[in-house]
């Protein structure tokens, strides 16, 4: 497709089907610049948020981006969540007029390879949810596939549907024009509880979800900033809340439900 061009006014970008990237960032070193080089042949625009970085992270963030005008870059003062960085992301996206939005990691473990699928999907599907449903290889731990697992089976209660394969993927399209609603309700988490609790909330509104098969690969030189015991008690914590956000709502999805 060749080499990306940057917007010639990233404030005025319209189209019917307009995606570009969104990369939240924090500390990812080497991988981030190795992302990018996956990338650039897309031809895509790229909104990257530093999420608060060291001053060696931004000392990397700020060489990729400055050796590429189609980046267009964002930086938070203080390290906020993933949740918060691809907010913010999703906004700007918002503002600039573009129709799509593909999320993905700076830590390479998401198959680049698999990105026109997601945007074909979503151009034949504009309203659509693109998801990845992750397929791991043996590189994964095993506790991560074991809490995957446990999220798994919460997001089926809380939307009495199995209509999200993987909400924990990060690597997946967002229509902008439903999304954007839901970054303006306050409990939408900020961290590592977004992915997940965005795509129940859009679920409850109504959206519909194609679900992708795609290789997930951790690997060894990789950062991740999953914390194993905080992160898992938000997570959980989020759960129930959104447990008894269903029980609210238990009518109408049931209902929803039966007239499939």
């Amino acid at each position: 497709m060749g080499q990306p061009a940057a917007p010639d006014d990233w404030s005025k970008v319209s189209s019917i089907f307009n995606p570009c990237l969104l990369i939240p960032v924090f500390n990812h070193g080497p991988g981030f610049r190795d992302t990018i080089a996956e990338l650039a042949p897309l031809g895509l625009a790229c909104i990257a948020v530093d999420d608060g970085s060291d001053a060696e992270g931004r000392a990397i963030i700020d060489s990729v981006a400055a050796a590429h005008a189609w980046i267009r870059l964002l930086r938070r003062s203080h390290n906020g969540g993933k949740g918060a960085a691809i907010k913010e992301g999703l906004r700007l996206a918002n503002d600039c007029g573009y129709s799509h939005v593909l999320q993905i990691d700076a830590d390479r473990q998401h198959d680049c390879a698999d990105i026109e699928r997601f945007l074909h999907e979503a151009r034949l599907h504009p309203d659509a949810f693109i998801v990845g449903a992750a397929r791991f290889n043996e590189s994964v731990p095993p506790i991560r596939r074991f809490a995957r697992g446990i999220t798994h089976f919460w997001v089926r209660i809380n939307t009495l549907s199995f209509d999200i394969e993987d909400s924990m993927c990060g690597f997946r399209v967002y229509p902008v024009a439903q999304v954007t609603p839901l970054l303006r309700d306050p409990r939408v988490g900020n961290r590592m509880d977004f992915d997940i609790e965005i795509l129940v909330r859009a679920h409850w509104a109504g959206h519909t979800f194609i679900n992708i098969p795609t290789n997930v690969d951790y690997p060894v030189s990789g950062v991740s900033h999953f914390r194993l015991v905080c992160d898992n008690i938000l997570i959980s914590a989020m759960h129930a809340r959104l447990f008894f956000g269903m029980l609210l709502r238990f009518p109408a999805l049931l209902w929803k439900r039966r007239r499939r």
